[in-house]
Formats: structure tokens, C-alpha cells, sequence
């Protein structure tokens, strides 16, 4: 029986305030509050400020904590409609945008929990085809607070059971889940039976918790799988490949492997897709031809869900129609492309590791056209500044660093500038912020020049931020 889409709502959200907040734990020690708060002493930021404010700790990857807050809260994760589950290191955030792209283009209504934000929390709750609101992101958090009791839990645990608690609350026909770390112990991982899940690349990224080896990152995201749940794998490794087909056979769980199961052909004017069917697809509206694999393992994954009403036209209204911020977007408009020379043009890209800056080289190679790269970059001390340097270098003319000193875990920009100037680019200086390294680059080009700003996804939000 074949799900008959519900009506799809474009209405946009209102404005909602930023918040910075890290992943990590913390414990809600206030006593419980009573039933009808004001709604100025319980605004999202004012509870977020609170909880991530008094118990500023590491993450703790764990799912007691989650598990024993959802059944308190009446286990709102036993009541979502048909959950997509997305884990892996690169793409994720992608994938889910494509899967949402097309659902909605297909008139279906798609709850979608993603993280981190770019500008504002609100952005990784997205209710029916809408970003929440912070009224009724205000009274979840409240209720999670209020229900909590004081009890330790982390940032994202919290975040994680008020979205479930919204998305239990509203009607819709899907629930796209990403995984916030891992997979295996992370917060999303509740779902007991999801409809089906995928696994996007992975590589070496937070080895401080998920371990020192491909193969061990990889075992914490196929931490996802679920006995006869199919589960749609994009590019990997071998090892990592591996990892992932021994927890498959360990659970029960029948994979859909890229270059197995599935393939794509990638073409001039787009790709063809090969699985149980076979699409000729226009290329993605996200630049990259590591998009073009990541829309490829959207379209596997929507293969295993026959419920739903998803025709070849919907799967390519919906490539066409797909926004991510962030991910190589051209910025066209704002005080910084005022900035810009005539013939230049400004991207953004929260990419942070060797793989982010693998695709980022890819395209830096796919897009010449004659005018110089130029970059500005900011990372943090978690990253492997200089496998990324070493991978973006052959392709940048001139690089400006920045950091910020009054925030934790920020690589000093002298120490980038080192770096890069080791790595190969010669012209490699440190900038105090965005504008000013805008303007010295500007003012050292010749020429049309095309600009980049890259190095992290809480950067690109700032940049975003800041630029209107």
C-alpha cells in the first residue's frame, strides 16, 4: 500500500535567536518547575544558557541516561512515524537534505533532527517540513528540563528527546534522524526498528571517542544497523567496509553497498543511478562531484521505503530544488561579497578534516577557470590542521588565518599560518577577523579572484552570521 502524501507547508519560521552550544555534559539542577512557565524565564535560550552554563563537561557517549529521560517523558521515540537513521563521517548533513528535498517534492510531510546548527539552534529541529519555533521549542526544553530533575544528561541527550518529544506531537509522514557522533551510543540511537538506515563515507575524525583506526570509527557507526532493517552504504575505505559488513552479518541487518548492490555513472549533465531501478538523474543543486555520491546514496535509500509514493520525476525536482548552507555555497549577496572585486565570487564550507578538504581540492581542480583561489580559514585543535592543509595547499595562491582567543579549542591563527607555510603557500598570514583577511586578500589580488572561507561548520556559521 502505497503512503499518500500529506499537504506540505512552505510557511517559513519565524526569527529565532543564535546559540552557540557544544555538545556536552551537563546536569539540570534546578527543581522542577510547575506546569505553565513564563515564557521570558523559559526561552530556548535562557534553558540552554542554564544547562550548558553550570556543568560545562566533556561528551559521554552513552545511551542509560537518554533511555531512562524518553521513559519518563512516555517514550515519545516509540511514536515517530517511519524513521530514515543517517550515520557515517562525511555527508551525512548532506544525504538528509536530499532525502528531505525529494520527500517534500513528492508532497510529503518530513520531520528532520540534524546537527550542528550554522546560525541558529532552532535550525536542527525541523517540524513538518518547517524549522521550529521557539515557543514550542521553549515549552519542549522546559518539559525536559522540568521532568529531568537535576539528573545528569547531555547537551545533545536533551535536544535529542525534546525533537522526539515534538516530532511524537505533530503529524508527518517521515523522520529523517543524522547522528550527532558515532552512532553506536549515540543519543538518536534509541529508535528501536528505524524503516531503514544509511551509512555515508567514513573517515578518521573524533578519534578521542571513537577510536584510533578506520576500522574502529567505522564499528561505532554501523553501531546503527538493526536486525532485518536495511541499511543503503555509500563510498568507503576497505577497512572500513569491512567493519561494517561484520556488524551487519553480527545483527542480521541486509546491506545495499555502493559498487555491490547499487552503483551511479557520473555523466557531463548529471549521473545514472543503478539499483532495483535504474534513473538517469540531473547533477545536484550542491557543487562537488562528492555531492554527486551522496545524492546517489539519498536515491538508494529511498529505494527500501515501496510506502512511499516517490516517482523519478520527484527524485529529480528534488536534486534541483536541494539547499544545504554551507557546503561550498556561493554566497550572493551580504557585507562581504560587497566587499569583492568585479569577476570574483565568495564560497563557503564547513568542511574540517582530510576528507572535507579532499572534496574541497576536488573542487577547487573541477572548477578552474583561470582565476587564482584564495582562503581564509579557521579550525579547531580537535582537527588535523596539517593533513588538511596538505590536501587544500597545490590548489590555494594565498591563505589568512584567523582564530578566536576568547573561545576554547581554537588553533592559534599563528600556529595555522605555520602550518600553511610549511604545507606549501608561501603567502600564509594571520588575520584578527573575516573582514580583515577579506580585505588583505582583495587588496594583494591582481585580478578576478575567486575566494574561499572554510576550516568549520561553527565558523561557517558565524561568517553566515555576521553576513546577514
Amino acid at each position: 500500500m502505497e503512503r499518500a502524501p500529506a499537504a506540505r507547508n512552505r510557511t517559513l519560521d519565524a526569527a529565532a535567536s543564535w546559540h552557540p552550544a557544544a555538545d556536552m555534559l551537563i546536569s539540570c539542577a534546578r527543581a522542577p518547575q510547575p506546569d505553565g512557565f513564563d515564557l521570558d524565564g523559559n526561552s530556548p535560550d535562557r534553558i540552554l544558557d542554564r544547562l550548558t552554563a553550570l556543568y560545562p563537561k566533556a561528551i559521554d557517549l552513552s545511551l542509560d541516561r537518554v533511555r531512562r529521560l524518553l521513559a519518563d517523558l512516555g517514550d515519545p521515540q516509540k511514536r515517530l512515524p517511519p524513521v530514515i537513521h543517517v550515520a557515517g563521517t562525511n555527508g551525512k548533513g548532506s544525504t538528509v537534505a536530499y532525502l528531505r528535498a525529494i520527500f517534500e517534492a513528492a508532497g510529503y510531510r518530513a520531520h528532520v533532527y540534524t546537527s550542528p546548527h550554522l546560525v541558529r539552534f532552532n535550525e536542527r529541529i525541523r517540524l513538518a517540513g518547517r524549522i521550529i519555533e521557539d515557543a514550542l521549542l521553549g515549552e519542549l526544553l522546559a518539559e525536559v528540563e522540568r521532568v529531568n530533575a537535576g539528573r545528569p544528561v547531555t547537551f545533545f541527550e536533551v535536544t535529542t528527546a525534546a525533537a522526539f518529544l515534538a516530532f511524537a506531537r505533530t503529524p508527518a509522514d517521515i523522520a529523517i534522524l543524522e547522528v550527532g557522533l558515532g552512532g553506536r551510543l549515540d543519543a538518536t540511537n534509541v529508535v528501536e526498528r528505524p524503516a531503514v538506515c544509511a551509512i555515508t563515507p567514513v573517515s578518521f575524525d573524533h578519534p578521542e571517542f571513537l577510536g584510533d583506526t578506520i576500522a574502529k570509527i567505522a564499528f561505532e557507526k554501523a553501531g546503527i544497523l538493526k536486525p532485518g532493517v536495511p541499511a543503503a552504504i555509500g563510498p568507503q575505505p576497505g577497512e572500513a567496509e569491512a567493519a561494517i559488513e561484520r556488524q551487519a552479518a553480527s545483527v542480521g541487518a541486509p546491506l545495499f553497498r555502493l559498487g555491490h548492490e547499487w552503483r551511479f555513472e557520473t555523466r557531463v549533465d548529471g549521473f545514472r543511478f543503478t539499483g532495483m531501478n535504474e534513473h538517469d538523474m540531473p547533477l545536484p543543486a550542491l557543487p562537488g562531484r562528492h555531492q554527486i555520491a551522496n545524492a546517489a546514496l539519498a536515491l538508494a535509500v529511498v529505494e527500501h521505503l515501496p510506502d512511499f509514493a516517490i516517482a523519478p520525476e520527484h527524485l529529480r525536482a528534488g536534486l534541483r530544488q536541494v539547499e544545504w548552507p554551507a557546503r561550498l555555497q556561493r554566497l550572493t549577496r551580504g557585507p562581504l561579497v560587497d566587499m569583492l572585486p568585479p569577476g570574483s565570487d565568495l564560497h563557503l564550507d564547513g568542511g574540517h578534516n582530510e576528507s572535507g578538504a579532499e572534496a574541497l581540492a576536488d573542487w577547487a581542480q573541477q572548477t578552474r577557470d583561470g582565476r587564482p583561489l584564495d582562503a581564509i580559514l579557521a579550525m579547531k585543535s580537535s582537527k588535523a590542521a596539517d593533513a588538511f592543509l596538505a590536501r587544500l595547499a597545490p590548489h590555494l595562491r594565498r591563505l589568512r588565518c584567523l582564530s578566536f582567543p576568547a573561545e576554547a579549542h581554537w588553533i592559534p591563527a599563528e600556529t595555522l599560518a605555520d602550518l600553511a607555510q610549511r604545507a606549501g603557500i608561501a603567502d600564509a598570514e594571520p588575520a584578527e577577523d573575516v573582514t580583515e583577511a577579506l580585505t588583505s586578500l582583495i587588496a594583494a589580488a591582481a585580478g578576478p579572484t575567486r575566494f574561499l572561507i572554510c576550516g568549520s561548520l561553527y565558523f561557517a556559521g558565524k561568517v553566515l552570521a555576521e553576513n546577514g
